[in-house]
């Protein structure tokens, strides 16, 4: 720092810890020491986030693909060695190599790790498909539209590094300060020594006392671990109360948000889909309709299908698997009671089947309208009724956004990569100003950086992967820690351990407090030595007086 002629903390370290063995305080030095390393632990302690995020986002995509060449058996070739138009084979259960369009077969996918979908997609051939996304229950295969290093997860890859080096290092104020605090002193003290003497005819041993005690009072021991201390109270706190916060620059950061981005599924909502209404048709009850349902669901692993026989278990309904039951790839299933055939499926499914009515296709759009997922019930002649869905708001979602704008937040915005209807849906019933859907994770962060332009401050919450570049582009990134994605996780700067929002509006209280706190801390540090340093002009102070201040000043702070 001398040689660049830029005194900083290390400095102001240096001469404060030099001072206070100077004079014989070995404890005192000893203690401040141990502190600022602690807090340059505390620092440096999410240095490595990138790295892990990265780790954790190459885990998504499988190392291998099943090439299918010529008719002969598919067979398993490094995903790098793939060649664009190649088409590889996707059983059921399966990641997805490579982005692709499905040029055989028909399924469902889960696409939540790269879109945030809250439900699986149907797929069929024409459609397109991501890397690291899961294959449901049908065999798929695929056609490489783009290369292993072009898809769509290894530029989420890319993005979260470049944002993530976009961040510009946060400078505390005391270093600043410190620029000028630490030269300005040793001058003053050089000056006090000096030319009282040399000007005024001066005694050279009272005057160059009096500098030695300046020099003391000066050393700047609580004035250096005003932050660093309050800093630590803080994460500590905020550990306490679930809140994992990765360095003390992210304590500071939420008493100044300005907007806060929030996305959808799994951390607005819950993330699976519930039965929110049955409407029983054409002289059905709801037992009846739930009955039919749950048994025609009963081997599926769709989550509408576990949503469903969940649901009929809580109204008391005996789950009983339909006789010759079986699945309608992409459609449904149909099965038999008491040697009647019964059917459950989309609504595509039910139109295949020539159900569709003009009463019936009228209650399906307000359903729909209301950005929720529909499972029809029919027999041979008619619809039984209809089961809708949707993924629940959290509990606390609403209070939490209640509280955002109580705390001064301008704007709350709901950025997600599911369907207009469902995300308005959601963003109603929470209580969100805008909403922002259908977009894939660089549109996410386009919609980052276009609220930081506009408000400065800004902080995403999210918990999937398709989430972590636009939580690295934010000013503070937010994970939901219980549910959320090991890359959303590590590239967030802090985590929601519970998964409550509720804590979001804690969190912002928290910073405004320990903000308070360290701005206490450093005027009292000031005040103190400014009062010391009149003291020491005037004659009034000793060596020892000027030790017990800056100890007493230290321990207090």
């Amino acid at each position: 720092a001398l040689k660049r002629l830029r005194p900083d903390m290390n400095l102001l370290m240096t001469v404060a810890v030099a001072g206070a063995v100077v004079i014989g305080e070995w404890a005192e030095a000893a203690t401040v020491a141990f502190l600022f390393a602690l807090s340059l632990e505390l620092e440096a302690w999410s240095v490595g986030r990138v790295r892990r995020a990265v780790a954790a986002l190459l885990d998504l995509a499988p190392p291998t693909a099943r090439v299918v060449a010529d008719g002969r058996p598919d067979r398993e070739v490094p995903v790098k060695d793939v060649a664009v138009g190649a088409v590889v084979v996707v059983r059921p259960g399966e990641r997805i190599p490579l982005d692709g369009k499905v040029t055989k077969g028909s399924g469902h996918v889960n696409q939540a790790p790269i879109t945030g979908e809250s439900v699986p997609a149907p797929k069929r051939p024409g459609d397109d498909v991501f890397a690291g996304t899961v294959n449901g229950e049908g065999v798929l295969e695929v056609a490489v539209t783009r290369a292993a290093n072009d898809t769509t997860l290894a530029r989420i890859i890319r993005m979260v590094g470049e944002s993530q080096s976009r961040r510009a290092a946060s400078e505390r104020w005391v270093d600043q300060f410190a620029a000028l605090y630490t030269p300005a002193v040793m001058a003053l003290a050089l000056a006090v020594a000096l030319v009282p003497p040399l000007v005024f005819a001066g005694g050279w041993g009272e005057w160059v006392y009096r500098a030695l005690v300046l020099l003391v009072i000066a050393c700047p021991c609580a004035l250096v671990i005003s932050t660093p201390v309050s800093i630590v109270a803080a994460l500590a706190a905020a550990a306490r109360n679930g809140v994992l916060v990765k360095g003390g620059m992210f304590i500071e950061l939420p008493a100044t948000l300005k907007a806060v981005a929030v996305d959808k599924t799994g951390t607005l909502t819950e993330g699976r889909p519930v039965v929110v209404e049955v409407v029983p048709l054409n002289g059905h009850d709801e037992g009846e309709l739930l009955e039919r349902a749950a048994g025609l669901e009963a081997r599926s692993e769709h989550p509408l299908a576990r949503a469903v026989i969940e649901y009929a278990a809580t109204k008391g309904v005996a789950v009983t698997t339909a006789e010759d039951l079986r699945a309608v790839p992409g459609k449904g299933a149909v099965g038999r009671w008491q040697g009647r055939e019964f059917w459950a499926g989309s609504p595509r499914y039910m139109a295949e089947r020539g159900h569709e009515t003009d009463d019936v296709r009228g209650r399906l759009a307000v359903m729909t309208a209301a950005g929720r997922s529909v499972v029809v019930v029919g027999n041979d002649k008619h619809v039984c009724g209809l089961i809708a869905l949707a993924d629940a708001v959290r509990p606390a979602a609403k209070d939490a956004i209640r509280e955002l704008k109580a705390l001064g937040v301008v704007r709350v915005v709901m950025l997600t990569g599911d369907n207009e209807a469902t995300a308005r849906a959601v963003a109603q019933d929470a209580g969100v100003d805008a909403v922002r859907a259908g977009l894939l994770p660089e549109e996410k962060v386009a919609a980052v950086e276009a609220l930081v332009a506009e408000y400065g401050s800004v902080a995403m919450v999210g918990d999937g992967v398709n989430d972590a570049p636009a939580l690295a582009r934010a000013s503070l990134g937010i994970a939901m820690g219980a549910a959320g994605t090991d890359a959303a996780i590590e590239t967030a700067d802090v985590a929601l351990m519970s998964d409550d929002l509720g804590k979001l509006p804690w969190l912002i209280r928290h910073s405004r407090r320990t903000m308070s706190v360290i701005r206490q801390n450093v005027a009292f540090s000031l005040t103190v030595k400014a009062v010391f340093m009149i003291l020491t002009f005037a004659g009034y102070s000793s060596l020892w007086a000027a030790i017990a201040a800056d100890t007493g000043a230290s321990l207090l702070v």
